[in-house]
């Protein structure tokens, strides 16, 4: 959609129409609502004045990018949004030219400006490109975020930063006045005022560079951007981010500087849908709703793991002072919200930092406390390298409790749990076990409550896959727990989840298998396993997990340094390839691990 002819007019009934049509398609599909609604009018201010088939467009995070795929030939496709072979949910070059780049995880966009300015000096198009990056103001809380800015700010590499406040946490803008600075700061004057200061100080000494340094401070101080005008980037804001003819006017100037600069323009989440609007966390990421009342369309009876988790470590914490926890930016998502009302001063939500998260839950550590650092899957993997350095080369005692492990849906390659256990079972110190269903949850976290090492567990989104298991018994390190003896050779191995998927794949035989709930991935039990490899030859594994370095790898390393040779092993985990997004249920059809489908497979190789 070419919109570089459209007046102020068109361009405000357009965002009527698309904030109409994201509305439309969210309430029936479910995704990401109140950033996206928020950040409208900027996207098509950026459409306006830059061009995105050479621009690199680059967003953080790209759930707020709705508009951004309207404005790009996507308007028919936007009805399959986040559906199994759909449009993605997030930016995707696959998708559209008009995609700088995937943008799951948040912070990213800075450095990737960065990256893409110094290409384009590098190929000396600066006269024919700039990198425009659009950052929400939760993104800002991550360290990454500063690492790239210190850099811009350093060499001066021309590019446009647009931060989206839409949480007032960084400043309110101060009506008529503030608009007045930001655009008489974007201007003509002030820039050349700036340019004649500097030459002043290079051409008259000490004395001028002290008088004009506080003059331009005496300026600043009435705006918010000391921090970013002291890191060398240009400032211009706090603006409307719903005044298009304001922010055209704004990101125009911006683009002609020829440096970098930050746009600070501030909006309210949810604009366009009264129940959304200036809700922070609610309507951040929804199901499908009715439109009329904001009524989820259906919820599940059945418990999640989130759920249980949260009822657990309450339990635990209300029984024992010691027990303290983190979340990254994450608190109802991860079941911590709870607990952080329950008791505001052990249980804390760091923003967008898993790094800062895990060392920090490594000193409480080492000071005696039992913390759980509760965070994503697909998240712990920003905080990999502390982990490693702050948590198990200390041996501490800190409890990595992963939400959405496995499939997630409709949120993706991105999103989706599958590395942890092979990323983490490689460190020295680690322990790795995984609860079934309810009942072995509690008896998880309890083991975790008083376990003196580094340990991870595990669960998925949403309820897990069976609840009439054989009762749990209590766990105990490297312990695993045979549900189903028969006289058959073949063994289904089950680890966390992946347990309720084999039983549910064994009521599809015709004949009884056993069934092993593992438990524990590292240490494995290998006296159970010893006894198993005497019965069974055949043995399929099932976890929801990456398949390279994985469950059935770790037995498979086992099985080898034992010298057991007549076991033939069969892995159901994930194949060597990034995951795509859509109904759960859909997804895991198309990789053949639906338990009819697993069923048919083992069939076959019985054959």
């Amino acid at each position: 959609m070419n919109i570089k002819s459209y007046n102020i007019k068109q361009l405000e009934n357009l965002c009527k129409d698309i904030r109409s049509e994201i509305l439309r398609v969210v309430s029936k599909n479910g995704g990401h609502l109140s950033s996206t609604l928020g950040a409208t009018e900027i996207i098509v201010a950026m459409h306006k004045v830059f061009d995105s088939q050479k621009d690199p467009f680059i967003f953080d995070v790209s759930h707020q990018a709705y508009a951004h795929k309207l404005l790009t030939d996507r308007w028919e496709e936007f009805d399959t949004l986040r559906q199994f072979d759909g449009m993605c949910g997030y930016t995707k070059p696959s998708e559209s030219k008009h995609d700088y780049f995937v943008a799951g995880h948040s912070s990213t966009s800075i450095s990737l400006g960065v990256g893409a300015a110094k290409a384009i000096a590098l190929k000396g198009e600066q006269d024919l490109r700039i990198p425009i990056c659009l950052i929400g103001d939760g993104s800002m809380t991550a360290g990454m975020v500063y690492e790239a800015l210190n850099e811009v700010g350093d060499r001066k590499y021309p590019m446009v930063i647009i931060l989206n406040d839409n949480e007032m946490s960084i400043s309110k803008p101060i009506g008529a006045i503030s608009r007045m600075l930001s655009s008489a700061m974007a201007g003509n004057f002030y820039q050349r005022f700036k340019r004649h200061t500097e030459n002043f100080v290079d051409n008259f000494g000490e004395g001028a560079h002290y008088l004009a340094k506080k003059l331009e401070e005496s300026l600043k101080l009435i705006t918010p951007g000391i921090m970013f005008e002291e890191m060398g980037i240009d400032y211009i804001g706090p603006i409307d981010g719903h005044n298009l003819e304001s922010l055209i006017e704004i990101l125009q100037k911006a683009k002609g500087l020829k440096k970098p600069v930050i746009v600070h323009v501030q909006t309210i989440k949810g604009k366009g849908y009264d129940m959304a609007e200036g809700q922070e966390e609610k309507w951040h990421g929804v199901g499908p709703f009715d439109l009329r009342n904001g009524h989820a369309s259906k919820k599940s009876s059945a418990k999640s793991a989130t759920q249980i988790y949260t009822e657990a470590l309450m339990h635990l914490a209300k029984n024992n002072e010691k027990i303290v926890g983190a979340t990254a930016a994450m608190p109802s998502g991860t079941g911590l919200s709870e607990l952080m009302e329950t008791y505001p001063t052990r249980f804390w939500d760091v923003a967008i930092a898993e790094q800062h998260a895990v060392t920090s839950m490594s000193a409480l550590a080492k000071e005696g406390f039992k913390p759980f650092c509760t965070i994503y899957s697909t998240f712990l993997q920003r905080g990999y390298d502390q982990v490693i350095h702050d948590t198990c080369l200390m041996d501490l005692p800190v409890v990595f409790a992963l939400d959405r492990a496995g499939i997630v849906g409709e949120d993706g390659e991105t999103h989706q749990g599958a590395f942890d256990i092979s990323f983490l079972r490689a460190i020295p110190n680690m322990t790795l076990f995984a609860p079934r269903d309810e009942k072995s949850f509690h008896q998880a976290m309890a083991f975790a409550a008083q376990y003196q090492h580094p340990c991870s567990l595990r669960y998925p989104r949403g309820a897990f896959t069976a609840t009439d298991l054989p009762e749990s018994t209590h766990f105990e390190l490297a312990k695993s727990q045979l549900l189903r003896s028969s006289g058959s050779d073949i063994l289904f191995v089950g680890y966390g989840n992946g347990v309720g998927r084999a039983y549910e794949t064994s009521k599809y035989l015709d004949q009884e298998v056993s069934i092993l709930d593992l438990r524990f991935v590292k240490p494995l039990d290998e006296e159970i396993l010893h006894e198993l490899s005497k019965k069974h030859k055949k043995w399929f594994v099932f976890s929801d997990s990456a398949k390279m370095g994985g469950v059935g790898s770790a037995i498979l390393e086992f099985l080898a340094k034992e010298k057991i040779l007549n076991v033939q092993v069969v892995s159901f985990e994930y194949e060597d390839a990034f995951i795509t997004h859509g109904n759960t249920k859909l997804v895991e059809k198309s990789l053949g691990l639906l338990p009819e489908q697993l069923a048919e497979k083992i069939a076959s190789k019985r054959n």
